[in-house]
């Protein structure tokens, strides 16, 4: 059943007659000769401007190449970005079936008529998740219309098979992983409860083929971290020659140190989605626990929404359900001075592809400590403690460690900026991307007119 879907909603998509490329001597040719304003399509198939890394991600380096005079539009699915004034946002609406209370009885007679949209909500409705897919789909079909109007297209954590038909047509793609899927995947069939749901994580994580697939096809392919390179090769299959290794940039004029803001020194902050395995903030939690047999006054805040699951179970198995604080619906000016007002600041993550949390707080003064988990330490440096990935005691003696030692944490706290002001620039981010895309279209106009000879 879906593999027919699957074929019914390419088929949606699929081109009449075959779009030509441009003529080497067209305007995409043109875009590398010199400085020429470079014009880029932005794809994320979802970019919550507040929750995950993916509409952080697209609102400062969209921002970033706009500063640097290339125009720049960003296309995604709901939930869309907060985009700088300067970039123009295209909503390719969805289902956007995880917004709706009623997924599964959310089929209306149109979507009988478009094979992506019941494609899509067969896929929800059975455990799967083709927001990838479709958004994929639905992008090619409208780029079908608009080739001429971009140089190059630069996709953000998606691979689909969009981006592919795309190349066809004729527009010179470039890819960004974040990190592999694949740990996700591990990670959260590990810790789920039951067979039942191990099973249902497993249909869930069924995109993957896809994108593994995909990301083999992908060249260039950028990675935001040497970890990221590693296991990206190593889990996608992806050939190391291939990629291309650009670190994200951190908004440092707004993760800032705040004079006027006091800080505390009884509070641990940590920014961790708590129904995600991955970012492991139950093990912060235990490390928590075991901190307030002989410090009762520390207090642990967490950027985050708790709901029903592994981590609610855990708060209430320890008895501190009322001592860990949630906050949500905050702004980015309120994360800044939470990390003002922190003793310490905390990444727990199991892996990060990144970990723009860790980053952040850096940025603003505070001292770090975080686990090995993926790139963390390439973030952090010598500017905080690292300590190995889910160990609840080697957490809790690396935070009684700092809560003990006030100069420590001020000469953190410092090296933290200074890493962050020296490593970290979106404005060096955004030409290095741009150093890409030119060499791109440049590769790929080459590969035309060898054809062509």
């Amino acid at each position: 059943m879906s593999q027919v879907l699957e074929r019914n909603a390419a088929a949606e998509t699929k081109l009449e007659e075959p779009v030509e490329r441009l003529a080497p001597d067209g305007p995409r040719l043109a875009a590398i000769n010199g400085d020429r304003p470079l014009r880029i399509l932005l794809p994320s198939y979802r970019s919550n401007p507040t929750t995950g890394g993916q509409g952080v991600y697209m609102r400062h380096v969209s921002k970033a190449l706009a500063e640097l005079g290339h125009r720049v539009d960003v296309i995604s699915g709901p939930p869309y970005p907060v985009l700088d004034p300067r970039v123009n946002l295209i909503k390719l609406p969805s289902l956007d079936l995880y917004a709706n209370p009623h997924p599964i009885k959310s089929i209306r007679p149109w979507m009988l008529g478009s094979p992506i949209d019941l494609f899509e909500w067969w896929s929800h409705a059975t455990g799967g998740f083709s927001e990838p897919y479709t958004f994929g789909e639905r992008m090619a079909r409208y780029v079908r219309g608009t080739l001429d109007d971009y140089d190059v297209c630069h996709d953000n954590q998606t691979p689909c098979w969009g981006p592919l038909k795309m190349r066809d047509m004729g527009m010179p793609i470039v890819g960004t992983i974040h990190h592999p899927i694949t740990m996700d995947r591990r990670i959260d069939i590990k810790h789920a409860r039951t067979l039942q749901l191990k099973i249902l994580k497993r249909r869930w994580y069924s995109f993957l083929n896809m994108q593994i697939k995909v990301a083999r096809q992908l060249d260039p392919l950028i990675v935001v971290s040497e970890s990221t390179r590693r296991d990206v090769v190593r889990e996608f299959g992806v050939d190391t020659a291939k990629t291309r290794l650009v670190l994200h940039g951190i908004d440092h004029l707004q993760f800032r140190p705040m004079p006027h803001v006091k800080r505390r020194d009884d509070l641990i902050v940590a920014c961790a989605s708590a129904d995600v395995p991955l970012k492991g903030l139950i093990y912060l939690i235990r490390a928590y626990a075991e901190l307030l047999k002989t410090r009762p006054e520390l207090k642990l805040r967490v950027i985050g929404k708790l709901r029903e699951g592994n981590t609610s179970h855990e708060l209430r198995q320890l008895g501190i359900m009322d001592k860990v604080e949630f906050v949500t619906g905050v702004t980015d000016e309120d994360i800044t001075t939470i990390y003002n007002e922190a003793t310490i600041a905390v990444s727990p993550s199991v892996y990060e592809g990144f970990g723009f949390p860790c980053g952040e707080a850096m940025s603003c003064g505070t001292p770090v400590i975080a686990t090995d988990g993926g790139s963390l330490p390439e973030v952090v440096g010598d500017a905080g403690i690292v300590v190995p990935h889910s160990n609840p005691p080697a957490l809790a003696n690396a935070i009684a460690a700092m809560l003990d030692n006030p100069e420590m944490r001020a000469r953190y706290g410092q090296a933290g900026r200074e890493r962050i002001l020296a490593e970290f620039k979106w404005e060096r981010a955004a030409r290095e991307y741009a150093d890409i895309y030119r060499q791109t279209i440049e590769n790929a106009d080459n590969r035309l007119e060898r054809a062509r000879a």
